[in-house]
């Protein structure tokens, strides 16, 4: 099951171009957050809880809080437990440079023939 496949069931929308509006934009925000270039897939269900997030509080943009009804509502930017796994993939920046780990792709052994050279 991919991302927005997961997004849709957890949310019951159908409007699949809303949806990757907000995965793409809960992404650009994790990996602008985290100082990285490419997305660390233990990151995949934060990405995905910040477009849950962003579409609840569609319609509700720039609001601290609301009250109506006898009940009321406040609204902070993401909840902690976010921030705190954001937090553990963060890159510190060093002379206003990041430096993150690239994966080297893994080395090509010839094969052996069982023949000497």
């Amino acid at each position: 099951m991919d991302e927005m496949e997961k997004l849709q069931l957890l949310t019951g929308e159908s409007n699949t171009a809303l949806l990757s509006l907000l995965l793409e934009d809960a992404k650009d925000f994790v990996l602008s957050y985290t100082n990285r270039t490419e997305l660390h897939s233990t990151l995949q269900k934060t990405v995905r809880d910040l477009a849950v997030i962003a579409l609840n509080r569609m319609g509700t943009e720039g609001e601290a809080g609301r009250s109506e009804g006898g009940e009321s509502y406040s609204f902070e930017n993401a909840p902690k437990h976010i921030y705190d796994v954001l937090d553990r993939y963060r890159l510190a920046r060093i002379g206003g440079r990041t430096y993150e780990t690239k994966k080297e792709p893994p080395e090509t052994v010839p094969p052996q023939d069982g023949s000497a050279g």
